[in-house]
């Protein structure tokens, strides 16, 4: 019994006590006056206090039932001991916090159903492009072009290569990110020098970056040795894939520094360049599966649309953070954290 009850039914004995005094001196024809009122003011007393409590603990079980779909639990589950002192208010604050936690689920399921959607077209046009060109080509050399025009021939079979070495890098790219994102991909973590790695990087990408007029380079010393913990060959990826993204935005005649810093417990990586920059309204996106700043200009670059994405989704799953700042006509920098590895093993 709750101190409340226990109230009323004290009250209501020290009334009954009351009653019978007065009634007792009391003349004898104001008594039946007086005895309907003090019985009709009991009733409503009596009356509002069995429809009170009626009414706490159907709002009393309406809380349990939201408290126990919050809590994911069964609904035949009791919740316990503890029963709220205003039930009606407390439910309704449930009920409005409940309600703005289904609307934000809601929310973010059409946000990912809008990304599907626009993830599946954008995927539908990169495979469409190169295979139908592929079979333009194709159907061309089938007409006789063989025999007719040889030269032109051997030019059509080249760009049918490179059509489908576009095909071969959209599969590798899409099976790479669905890896990473599934949880697939084991990391291989060991401690490297990365100093090291950049430097192979760099020559590994040389003859790209001078086909393009474009010099790579390397801030630190070549000699200085920083030692990160991670996967030796994502990071290598990592770096390959933001050199190249340089290279193809980068202005003939221009540069890429790649740079490294010490943090507290951290190796920060920066690749610059002085390219063509990057509008800040498309910063936001730039890690974006197939998103391009400039459409027409990417698709004759090559390349899968996937790169910055597969960066994005190596680093964090190292845990660590990529970024990327850019001044449109002046240039673009790419960031990234390492784990910082001690010199010696001991």
């Amino acid at each position: 019994m709750t101190f409340r009850q226990i109230s009323f039914f004290v009250s209501l004995s020290f009334a009954g006590v009351i009653l019978g005094i007065l009634l007792y001196f009391m003349p004898e024809w104001k008594r039946p006056a007086t005895i309907a009122a003090v019985v009709f003011a009991a009733s409503y007393l009596i009356i509002s206090a069995v429809l009170e409590k009626s009414i706490n603990d159907r709002i009393h079980n309406l809380y349990k039932l939201i408290t126990n779909l919050k809590l994911g639990k069964d609904l035949k589950e009791a919740l316990g001991p503890y029963r709220p002192e205003n039930p009606i208010a407390e439910a309704e604050q449930e009920v409005s916090a409940w309600a703005n936690q289904k609307m934000s689920e809601i929310g973010r399921l059409k946000e990912q159903a809008k990304f599907r959607k626009e993830f599946l077209s954008n995927t539908l046009h990169e495979f469409k492009t190169p295979l139908f060109a592929v079979q333009g080509y194709i159907e061309t050399l089938q007409d006789g072009m063989m025999e007719e025009d040889p030269d032109m021939a051997l030019s059509f079979l080249a760009k049918a290569s490179r059509n489908i070495d576009r095909l071969s890098y959209l599969i590798n790219d899409l099976d790479e990110i669905a890896k990473l994102e599934s949880g697939a991909v084991v990391l291989n973590i060991e401690r490297f020098d990365i100093n090291d790695l950049i430097n192979d990087t760099i020559e590994y990408l040389e003859d790209k970056s001078k086909s393009s007029d474009i010099t790579l380079k390397m801030a630190n010393k070549s000699t200085q040795q920083i030692f990160v913990k991670a996967d030796k060959k994502k990071i290598q990826q990592v770096l390959i894939n933001l050199v190249e993204n340089s290279i193809k935005y980068g202005n003939r005649g221009g540069k890429t520094t790649i740079k490294t810093s010490p943090l507290f417990e951290q190796i920060l990586v920066e690749v610059t360049d002085n390219g063509q920059g990057i509008e800040e309204k498309n910063l936001s996106r730039v890690f974006e599966r197939f998103y391009r700043t400039d459409k027409s200009r990417s698709r004759d670059i090559g390349g899968s649309g996937l790169g910055l994405s597969i960066v994005k989704h190596i680093v964090e799953a190292h845990q660590q953070s990529v970024h990327v700042r850019s001044t449109e006509g002046i240039g673009t920098t790419f960031s990234f954290t390492l784990q910082k590895a001690k010199l010696t093993n001991g």
